[in-house]
């Protein structure tokens, strides 16, 4: 008889705590003020945080980068390579009633090697959105 397979522990709220100080550590290294949120597996919000003078307007793209890196299971700047005009998922942003975000900043959050949430990040450049994200992921 085989073992039945057991799902990795879902993320908690102090799991998302930790990925979002993991981030705003990042940021401040890089003198940029982030937007930071953290989704389960579901896509739905844990948390998020606006660092003091982050943009009032990328706490909505922080969280639909969340969402999107989530909904996909691939990071948003990978995601951003596939969604170019000519390619095969050319159109995806439009999906989704808007929510899909197509630039770098959304990363999948994996625990023993399975999606279990994703963080996103959005206030800088997309580089600096991508570097934040992917140290905030490292904290899991």
């Amino acid at each position: 008889m085989s073992k039945p397979q057991t799902s990795p522990a879902p993320l908690t709220l102090e799991d998302a705590r930790r990925i979002i100080a993991a981030g705003e550590r990042k940021a401040d290294d890089i003198g940029q003020p982030m937007n930071i949120a953290v989704a389960d597996a579901g896509g739905n919000l844990i948390a998020h945080v606006r660092m003091d003078g982050a943009w009032m307007g990328s706490i909505d793209i922080s969280i639909k980068k969340a969402w999107t890196s989530r909904a996909f299971d691939i990071s948003t700047k990978e995601l951003a390579t596939l969604t170019q005009s000519g390619g095969d998922f050319f159109g995806l942003h439009a999906s989704n009633d808007g929510r899909v975000m197509i630039f770098a900043g959304g990363v999948p959050l994996k625990r023993d090697g399975v999606v279990v949430g994703a963080v996103g990040v959005s206030g800088g450049s997309g580089k600096q959105d991508h570097e934040v994200a992917e140290a905030a992921a490292k904290a899991l």
